[in-house]
């Protein structure tokens, strides 16, 4: 396989960023699981699941920061911002860490907790406790120091019992030494004491586990796991009762002015005499649905972290006024399935484990993108629709919208409203019975248009598993028994239909079905050198090409049946491996890889998705490997890719990952039907631009030649695609100097033509 065109370089410390100049990256993460909270005195940092966004209190300004800015797809567990060095500090659940310089963006990724000697469930970072310009990072193994000057790790202090090591969830310093809470007990050391690495320095002030800790003006509290909030006396140097919490506290910390303990469902404000100044509920909040995970107070403001709801602020002195500044994004970062057009962009939020199995349930609504920004619609208004896992726009009207959920049938959405839930009472849609005759389970999956504006729906493990729903809303089932081994046990994934209206259903047991009403025939390409050669009976996607190629991917590989009119003769259709040379040895492409999507551009290229191993982008043919992209090496937030779909119009590639929706913006659009919208850009081309020209809105195969002004040819290419791009060189030599440059674009037949003109300014 050909190397990617991407690399990526493993070292301690990693300078992340991944612009460059012929790529062109887009992220649209949900910014909704609030993981941890930072302030400064003019601005409030919060960490989402694997994003960040801050808000500057002064200006009211919102900045958000995503993998495509450089930071890692992992789950974030801790954030802090350094007021002194005006550094906002990253932790994740792995022990990574990143460093963000706010002064100028640049991010600095440390590797050093990853890369130690510690079983990986045990590097999750906790806290961030500042001294002296040294963080106090607290893991699940013990404590590490962090120099923020240098940026290099100190010491690590396993604190457990012999030197074991210990969950630390937060520290504090109080009086000279460092406090630190644990799952086995409080215990402290001397600040200044150069032996902490000792365990025997570490003395144990109470037993028990122990959530946070924290200095308040000149005391010191801490919370242990069951809410019960103590204050420690330099009396006894021992911990005393203040007050018990009605629930567990997900969060500890104190501003200059303010103590503040976090639970799932409240929020408890102290002054500086310990006077609760004001608890606040999640039943005062309209949001639906509400936990709380943190909070912080800049000024008079609070500032409120939630699991599913975002970022939420509130009047220190108002219990009535709530408002969210969640940056826009969709609900959720694991988006399952989705589709895009020219305009929209829709998202699902449902999903099935690997072997089709729905539970259990999730219930979350759809959420749709267009120039007015992100439209959730939640879970109340979508007739308590379960795990969606499909997404289908009508491509005749594409206000007509409908969702799959892979347990309650099929949602009807029109002009962004939820119109009908199609069930078992109300349409041609029949529940499993497997089960039992009284538990309803509708299983749909796939749904596609064909081109008289039917749409074709599949429904797992029953005898009728092809239906299809007519323009005049009527229903039609077709009987799969007799092509399928057995009916009940199987399970859809996609559906193409080709050219000549045939329906190809990727199945779970029975390889790839092909379906024709006109003939009534059902044909099917399974595993076996005589009956269709896949490598496994499991398929979980089908696409056609633009020339007529259907390309399979299954759980272990991918296949290509060379030409889906075979459908029509009475042979066995067979399906063939693409083999390849890589280091001058024959291998087949993707070989062994589980298949996870497969969408085709305009330039018939194949972006195909995996479910652990990234994004891979490949010719036409599947000779060529143009791009792998993975976490490494782009800012995909993860490799296991779930859906992937192309606007034809502006070739923008969205890509749907399990931990948040990525695009990549390609030059491969659709082919036009003639050349009346053909156009260049950018154009002028100035001196600081060091991209190519896009010459779009073209033919396929349009024959493109390039002169300057005197007529010599400089550039000469035929289309693949709506859309060609031209680097600014004389045939690949030199850059061409200023100056205006001619564009002739014909048809492959020379009926049509067109000429454009592009000027150039080195």
């Amino acid at each position: 396989m050909k190397k990617s065109v991407l690399s990526f370089l493993f070292l301690l410390f990693v300078q992340m960023g991944f612009a460059q100049s012929d790529l062109s990256w887009q992220g649209y993460f949900s910014y909704n699981e609030i993981k941890d909270v930072s302030e400064s005195v003019t601005a409030v940092f919060a960490a989402s699941e694997n994003a960040l966004f801050s808000k500057n209190t002064t200006t009211n300004l919102i900045k958000t920061t995503n993998t495509i800015d450089g930071l890692s797809g992992q789950t974030i567990s801790s954030v802090y911002h350094s007021a002194t060095f005006n550094k906002t500090i990253v932790g994740y659940e792995n022990g990574l860490i990143i460093v963000i310089n706010e002064a100028d963006g640049s991010i600095l990724s440390v590797v050093d907790i990853v890369n130690k000697h510690l079983p990986a469930n045990i590097k999750k970072i906790n806290h961030f406790m500042e001294f002296e310009g040294v963080t106090y990072v607290s893991c699940d193994f013990g404590i590490v120091q962090f120099n923020l000057t240098t940026m290099q790790f100190g010491d690590t202090y396993f604190i457990g019992d012999n030197g074991a090591e210990i969950i630390v969830n937060q520290t504090a310093l109080f009086n000279g030494f460092i406090y630190a809470t644990t799952n086995n007990g409080i215990k402290r050391a001397a600040i200044f004491n150069e032996n902490l690495i000792d365990f025997n320095q570490w003395a144990t002030i109470t037993t028990g586990n122990w959530s946070g800790i924290t200095t308040f003006g000149t005391d010191l509290y801490a919370v242990d796991s069951f809410g019960n909030v103590q204050k420690f006396s330099t009396t006894s140097n021992s911990f005393t009762g203040f007050t018990q919490l009605p629930q567990r506290a997900v969060d500890m910390r104190a501003t200059t002015n303010y103590l503040i303990l976090t639970t799932l469902n409240s929020i408890y404000i102290y002054n500086n005499q310990m006077v609760l100044l004001r608890q606040i509920n999640t039943n005062q909040i309209p949001e639906s649905n509400l936990g709380f995970t943190c909070a912080t107070i800049i000024g008079d403001v609070v500032f409120i972290g939630t699991k599913e709801n975002g970022f939420i602020t509130t009047s220190l002195s108002s219990a009535a006024t709530f408002e969210n500044i969640t940056p826009a994004g969709p609900s959720r970062n694991n988006i399952f399935a989705l589709q895009a057009t020219p305009n929209v962009l829709w998202t699902v939020y449902g999903d099935y484990s690997g072997d089709y199995n729905p539970y259990p349930l999730n219930s979350y609504g759809i959420s749709k993108f267009s120039a007015a920004g992100w439209l959730n619609i939640p879970y109340e208004k979508v007739f308590g629709a379960k795990s969606m896992t499909r997404v289908t726009i009508n491509p005749s009207n594409e206000n007509e919208v409908y969702a799959s959920s892979f347990f309650s049938g099929l949602l009807k959405i029109e002009n962004d409203v939820p119109k009908i839930l199609y069930n078992q009472t109300n349409s041609g849609l029949e529940s499993l019975t497997f089960v039992g005759p009284n538990y309803i389970d509708i299983r749909v999956n796939g749904t596609a248009f064909d081109k008289s504006g039917n749409l074709w729906v599949t429904t797992s493990r029953i005898k009728n598993g092809l239906k299809v729903l007519k323009p005049n809303g009527q229903w039609q089932s077709y009987a799969m028994d007799a092509i399928l081994a057995s009916a009940i046990d199987n399970n859809f994934g996609t559906i193409a239909i080709d050219k000549n209206g045939t329906k190809w259903l990727s199945t779970s047991e029975d390889g790839v079905v092909g379906f024709n009403e006109s003939s009534n025939k059902f044909k099917k390409i399974t595993t076996g050198p005589d009956t269709g050669n896949l490598p496994i009976s499991n398929v979980r996607v089908v696409a056609v090409d633009t020339r007529n190629q259907l390309w399979i991917g299954t759980t272990k590989g991918l296949r290509v049946l060379p030409n889906v009119g075979s459908f029509q003769s009475g042979d066995q259709m067979t399906a063939n491996p693409i083999i390849i040379l890589e280091d001058n040895l024959a291998q087949e492409l993707l070989y062994e890889q589980f298949i996870t999507d497969i969408a085709v551009d305009g330039a018939n290229n194949k972006w195909i998705g995996t479910a652990d191993s990234g994004l891979f982008l490949v010719s036409p043919n599947g000779q060529e490997t143009k791009y792998h992209f993975t976490i490494n090496n782009s800012p995909l937030p993860s490799n296991v890719i779930n859906d992937i779909d192309i606007n034809d119009a502006t070739g923008e590639v969205f890509i749907a990952t399990a931990k948040g929706l990525v695009s990549f913006k390609g030059v491969s659009t659709a082919a036009n039907d003639d050349l009346s919208n053909a156009y260049v850009y950018p154009n002028p081309v100035r001196p600081e631009y060091q991209g190519t020209i896009k010459i779009a809105g073209l033919l396929d195969k349009a024959t493109i030649k390039i002169t300057d002004i005197e007529g010599n040819l400089v550039h000469e290419a035929t289309s693949e695609g709506g859309t060609m791009e031209w680097d600014t060189t004389a045939f690949g030599k030199y850059k061409v100097a200023s100056g205006v440059y001619m564009i002739f674009i014909s048809a492959q037949d020379g009926v049509e033509t067109k000429v454009k003109k592009v000027m150039i300014i080195r």
